[in-house]
């Protein structure tokens, strides 16, 4: 029941005594900016463990896949596309970059590439399902840090706090809905889409509010 409590309450990100005033600010304290770090660490972590597994890519990276096999680019450029594409539809939703947008993209393909070769990568589907699963939660806590830190969120994160903006709805709730649009489109296109997708797609949205919930809670 307090679960439940949780994704229904959690509608904006809360301030703690280390979030950043606005996110554009280019001299944040030295606390916000360790966290804003812990957060995208720990959201590349979860990726890569979702990777690692072996048990489906996430839902941006199934719309990636598809965009580029209807073109002439790599899946990397397209996730590139993507990710300035979604930047643009901020632009409606009045949100704004900053620190925390830039190292979201440098800190978590860091991580994608130096961790991946260190973590585990199981055959037995039993432990395929807790890896995605603990990938899952393992991102959303990343989320919590880093979107708390206010420093401006990844090019997704701020399309899913822009929409919560708007539609008044719980932050699990859209962030839910749009992977799994984002899903469905990708595999329209030819996205290969897993296991792994589907828990991530539907398990997302909580986890970040979860997160959000923990940190705001316990790192005040």
């Amino acid at each position: 029941m307090k679960l439940f409590s949780i994704l229904s309450l959690i509608k904006k990100i809360p301030k703690t005594s280390w979030s950043s005033k606005r996110p554009l600010n280019i001299k944040p304290k030295i606390k916000t900016l360790i966290f804003l770090i812990i957060g995208l660490f720990l959201f590349g972590l979860g990726e890569t463990l979702l990777l690692a597994s072996g048990g489906g890519v996430s839902p941006w990276t199934v719309l990636a896949e598809g965009l580029s096999i209807h073109s002439s680019y790599s899946i990397g450029w397209c996730t590139i596309l993507v990710s300035f594409i979604v930047l643009i539809l901020w632009i409606p939703l009045k949100q704004k970059p900053g620190i925390g947008t830039i190292l979201n993209a440098i800190i978590v393909a860091l991580v994608l590439d130096y961790a991946l070769p260190y973590l585990p990568n199981p055959e037995n589907y039993k432990f395929k399902v807790i890896q995605i699963i603990i990938g899952v939660l393992i991102t959303g806590l990343g989320s919590g840090f880093y979107l708390i830190a206010n420093l401006g969120p990844g090019p997704r994160d701020g399309l899913m706090t822009g929409l919560q903006k708007m539609t008044g709805k719980p932050i699990a709730l859209v962030r839910s809905t749009i992977e799994v649009m984002v899903v469905f489109f990708g595999w329209l296109l030819g996205g290969t889409a897993g296991l792994g997708t589907i828990i991530f797609a539907l398990g997302i949205g909580p986890a970040v509010a979860i997160g959000i919930y923990f940190v705001s809670k316990n790192f005040k």
